[in-house]
């Protein structure tokens, strides 16, 4: 009896470490992890993402689905669209020439992060 529970237990075991090896090596390459375990998204999947229906934005290196956001945005829906698809800090830092958006919107954002941008470095700059 002790015999066959202990193959069962082996076979069992090699299973499941069988499953677990074939996952690893057959993970989609598009969901690799960046830091933080952040999925990394390249420019032109950024891109795919430019309009009100599907609104993507990379900011300081981090990319952000802004998707749900839209409607409860404090201005027009055209102002955030301009930039969905695109790296967009230069928009975010300069909401009026010179003033960035308030700490508050930062807190916001957290909430809407996917990702990073892809060849990003850890300070999230190029």
């Amino acid at each position: 009896m002790n015999r066959i529970a202990y193959t069962a237990f082996i076979a069992f075991l090699s299973s499941v470490l069988t499953l677990l090896a074939v996952y690893t090596l057959t993970a989609d390459e598009e969901y690799a992890t960046g830091r933080d375990g952040l999925r990394e998204i390249t420019l032109a999947e950024l891109a795919e993402h430019d309009h009100a229906e599907s609104c993507w934005k990379a900011i300081h290196g981090q990319v952000y689905d802004l998707t749900d956001y839209i409607p409860d945005h404090p201005t027009s829906e055209e102002v955030i669209v301009e930039w969905c698809g695109r790296e967009s800090t230069y928009g975010w830092d300069n909401k009026r020439p010179g003033v960035p958006h308030s700490p508050r919107a930062e807190s916001l954002l957290e909430a809407y992060r996917i990702g990073v941008l892809a060849g990003e470095s850890e300070a999230g700059g190029p």
